[in-house]
């Protein structure tokens, strides 16, 4: 969802619910790789009984990554998908369902967002290419040097989008996915599989939301059922508090900011393509092996504890001397409602909210006052009470003016200490003005030089005071020169020694700054927003109704879509802009109900919706000229270029894409006339299809799968939920279906056929409920809640900020630190650069003092000037030798999920590993043990004897394997 900066906002306030994924890696024996067995317990030693892949947060990083060379072909997308697949499944490790649910047909109010990101990309990808072209004449008429182009085709990520040849090949291979996973990997063998294509309409988060909403209202579902979701948008939090399942955890990749990319003139990193220089590339290897290889560091994974953030919230949300009985699934509810005025995919969000401005706690401290002034809450199982809704905007409305003009402050404040820290990044890149000579002038560490005794310092001092003043005198006498020899201008164009000369636009201390016409912390800043955005005045009150309107609409439409599913599939915002806060009067009675019995859009319809002309060709022929013909009845829907209204930001992809909207009445007609000419693979593609259910030979339901495919029923059958964890729904057989022991023809070329298949595929669809029909947003009976995990220092520490914020790994809250001690740091000292030849000044020394203890002896030293013999050691590999195996099942019992096992705690560890991490020299791995060193260090320079001073470490066996000659 659109809500930029909301997780690290939620992150870092309540820091706790983050937790750093514990992965076991496929090990190589003898060069052959042995997978990873995911029907072993969950390392993280939590079970999960349901993952949810909002797979286009996978197939996006997968076909276009930012940071790593992009695949070369379909092909290689499609294994890259796989192996990404495969890497969540080993992580989560699900023991009931695996949910695949890909971006079908969106509702009306979603195109408009998909529209203006799929225009930006291909505007986007034209000006790279141009600007490209321009660079790359500039750096070879220079003499620089660039890679030869390689003459390939573009990859338009616009191709993922339902109806394209591209999707309908990605459903097809994740069909033999499924069925070559659950034919041979014994962690799928007992768990069902279902797929929702991008042919069934929907966007991917939203089907999973439905397919638990639709679960949890049968009698066999299981309340305690532990959900994992995978996904990257913000939006899935808050989707997940609104299913009210205590266990509910989200999976996402790791956030890191600022990390190098490829330039894409050169591919080199460490510079942007407008920095280019054309330098040729450093040689990667003694003889280039890696050049092909680009450095970086595997994508790391976290799991986000909503039942963590559940108790956050309950300390905050809970208000006493209620006029009525507190109800904490209420307030999140309300909670969830409040994030949406801070940015949504379906709505602008409101002009004086921003998250990074303190937005949601400005929210939470006005909803506790309407709470108390209305006696009641302001959401219900997704239906809003506008009269509430109302005074929180009319009390947000109140602080408008103020809010502008302290955003406007604190723009203005950072701009200064940001121009402040330029200044002294370029002093310090410049040097000093001039060098002191004698005997205080500067000496390199290390050197062999050794300054002599200092000698009268104070007459020393004053010279150096008098030459500083002096280089200042001479420094404003030239530039005093120059500017009088240009006539009073304040530079110089032929100034050869630099004095004088006019600064380059990149070495300006301002940057250019976009025009804002509105200035909203000046007065007026109303009348100049109405006019600016709408092109209307102000006291134009009959138009600032109608886009409050539009916009109360807009909250109970989107409140509606996460708690009930889609209300309407043709309702969306009309406008670009929102109203402001203070303009929401009256509102109570703007809005009644959505029409019922809309339909969606068919997907070739969506495409003709959200595609610029230039990603026409995944279009049949006839509908590709609608867009580009100058006489089509709808060309007005495709412009060629279009303006980007920055609205007070910084960058363009922050701004506001002023594109039409699409009136679906001119685009029907339109398309009416050439529907005709599509083929029968085209009609296949533009008809909706439906979910697909998969087991394994070994599960309970494949028997009764089997024998309706024998049967040839052609009517739906509901599916026992004894057989199937709970799960309920229809099926219905299907036309090409995946059969045990048929093979599986396999379409990608570089992957073998399924000789042996033992999985069985059918279609599937939910559990139906009437249109009028509410989903209650309760915890359901029987549900075990959790055990605690926040304790009174991290809720002060959340308030505080991060403070000494540690990662946890893992889900135990007793996991031991696996770290070093000290004598395992005295071994690793002592045994590195012990291969190479004349190493560091202390690569031959022998351990510290406390070994004269026992049988061994110190070597004596001669006059101070004596050389100390080498280290001999019998060991060439360290001298702890290898640790036993490090196996978590045996140290670590596993804790089951709701048994009370606290498997939510909160562990302050620092460790990485889990399954042994990498051995060095020593035959141990230090990992991330800086606490402890640090300690070490502090007690060596506090002068205690020895290491082994007040530590009751056992002292060295007496077999003399030390030789101190």
């Amino acid at each position: 969802m659109g809500v930029p900066a909301f997780f690290r906002w939620l992150s870092r306030k309540y820091s706790t619910i983050v937790v750093h994924c514990t992965e076991e890696r496929s090990k190589e024996c003898n060069g052959v790789r042995i997978p990873v067995d995911t029907s072993k317990p969950n390392p993280n030693e939590v079970e999960f009984d349901n993952l949810y892949l909002d797979m286009n947060g996978i197939i996006h990083p997968c076909t276009h990554p930012e940071d790593k060379a992009a695949p070369k072909n379909e092909d290689e997308m499609m294994v890259a998908i796989f192996e990404y697949m495969d890497r969540l499944f080993n992580i989560v490790r699900p023991r009931r369902v695996l949910y695949m649910a890909i971006d079908g047909v969106a509702p009306r109010a979603k195109m408009n967002q998909q529209r203006s990101r799929r225009f930006r990309a291909s505007k986007e990808g034209v000006e790279l290419v141009e600007e490209k072209s321009r660079i790359r004449e500039e750096i070879l008429g220079r003499g620089g040097y660039l890679p030869p182009v390689e003459i390939k085709e573009r990859f338009d990520s616009n191709c993922i989008t339902p109806g394209t040849e591209f999707m309908d090949n990605l459903a097809k291979c994740l069909r033999y996915y499924v069925a070559d996973r659950l034919s041979n990997d014994p962690g799928w063998r007992n768990i069902t599989v279902i797929l929702s294509d991008a042919s069934v309409p929907g966007e991917g988060e939203h089907k999973i939301m439905d397919y638990i909403r639709r679960q949890r209202a049968q009698p066999h579902h299981d309340p305690n059922t532990h959900h994992c979701l995978c996904g990257a948008d913000a939006d899935l939090i808050m989707l997940g508090l609104a299913t009210h399942e205590p266990n509910f955890t989200i999976i996402r990749e790791e956030f890191k900011p600022n990390q190098p990319r490829p330039c894409a003139m050169c591919g080199q990193k460490g510079h942007e393509i407008k920095d280019c220089q054309g330098v040729a590339r450093e040689k990667q290897g003694e003889h280039d092996e890696f050049a092909d290889t680009m450095p970086g560091s595997e994508q790391e994974f976290i799991f986000i504890r909503l039942c963590v953030l559940r108790e956050y919230l309950e300390r905050e949300l809970t208000m006493a001397s209620l006029p009525f009985p507190f109800d904490f699934e209420r307030t999140v509810d309300d909670w969830v409602f409040m994030c949406f005025f801070v940015g949504n995919d379906f709505l602008p969000h409101l002009p004086s909210l921003e998250i990074r401005e303190g937005a949601i706690d400005r929210l939470v401290g006005i909803y506790k006052d309407v709470v108390h002034k209305t006696g009641g809450y302001i959401t219900e199982n997704g239906f809003v009470k506008l009269e509430s809704v109302e005074l929180i905007m009319q009390a947000i409305g109140v602080a408008e003016d103020n809010i502008f003009k302290k955003r406007k402050e604190d723009d203005e404040g950072f701009k200064r200490r940001n121009k402040d820290k330029k200044k002294r990044m370029k002093a310090q890149q410049q040097g000093p003005a001039y060098m002191t000579a004698g005997q205080f002038a500067p000496q390199a560490l290390g050197g062999r030089g050794r300054p002599g005794v200092v000698q009268n310092a104070r007459h020393q001092a004053f010279d150096m005071r008098m030459q500083g003043r002096d280089q200042h005198n001479k420094d404003a006498a030239q530039s005093l020169k120059a500017m009088m020899k240009n006539g009073g201008q304040a530079g110089s164009s032929d100034g050869q020694d630099g004095r004088g000369v006019k600064r380059k636009a990149e070495d300006s201390d301002s940057e250019p700054e976009p025009e804002d016409n509105v200035r909203l912390w000046e007065d007026g800043w109303k009348q100049r927003y109405y006019k600016t955005k709408f092109d209307v005045d102000a006291t134009d009150d009959d138009f600032r109704k109608k886009v409050v309107k539009s916009y109360v609409e807009g909250l109970c439409w989107v409140l509606r879509y996460y708690y009930q599913g889609c209300a309407s599939w043709k309702w969306y915002f009309p406008f670009h802009y929102a109203p402001f806060a203070s303009d929401f009067k009256d509102i109570k009675g703007m809005f009644t109900d959505f029409e019922l019995g809309t339909k969606p859009f068919k997907p070739l319809e969506q495409l003709m919706g959200v595609f610029p002309a230039a990603s026409g060709n995944f279009l049949p022929q006839t509908w590709q000229s609608l867009m580009s013909n100058p006489e089509s009845s709808i060309i007005d829907f495709y412009p060629d270029d279009f303006a980007i209204d920055l609205n007070g930001k910084k960058y363009a992809w922050q701004g506001v894409a002023l594109l039409p909207f699409v009136d679906e009445r001119r685009l029907r007609a339109a398309l009416a006339e050439v529907y005709p000419n599509l083929s029968p693979e085209e009609n296949k593609r533009n008809s909706l299809g439906s979910d697909m259910l998969f087991v394994g030979k070994s599960h309970p339901c494949c028997d009764f799968i089997q024998e309706l495919y024998r049967g040839e029923s052609h009517e739906g059958t509901e599916m026992p939920a004894e057989l199937c964890h709970g799960i309920q729904g229809t099926l219905n057989l299907d036309e090409d279906p995946i059969l045990p022991d048929k093979p599986v023809q396999s379409p990608i070329p570089m992957l073998r056929d399924i000789a042996q298949n033992t999985a069985i595929g059918v279609k599937y669809k939910d559990p139906q409920y009437g249109e009028t029909f509410v989903f209650k947003a309760v915890i359901l009976p029987g549900a075990k809640m959790p055990e605690k995990v926040l304790k009174p220092g991290d809720w002060e520490r959340g308030n505080r900020g991060r403070g000494n914020w540690r990662p946890q790994l893992g889900f135990n809250s007793n996991r031991q630190q696996v770290h070093l001690d000290q004598s395992g740091f005295r071994a690793l000292g002592h045994s590195m650069n012990r291969q190479q030849q004349g190493g560091g000044q202390y690569s031959n020394a022998p351990p510290p003092g406390n070994y004269h203890q026992g049988n061994y002896s110190r070597p004596s030293h001669s006059g101070g000037g004596g050389h100390l013999p080498p280290f001999q050691h019998s060991r060439q590999q360290g001298l702890l030798g290898t640790p036993p195996p490090y196996n978590p099942q045996q140290q670590y019992p596993r804790q089951q999920y709701g048994g009370g096992g606290g498997g939510h705690g909160w562990d302050r560890s620092t460790q990485r590993g889990g399954h042994g991490g990498g051995q060095g020299q020593g035959g141990y791995h230090q990992q991330r043990g800086q606490d402890d060193r640090r300690g070490d260090r502090r007690g060596d320079r506090g002068g205690q004897p020895g290491y082994n001073s007040g530590r009751n470490y056992h002292l060295p066996p007496p077999e003399r394997k030390y030789n101190w000659s």
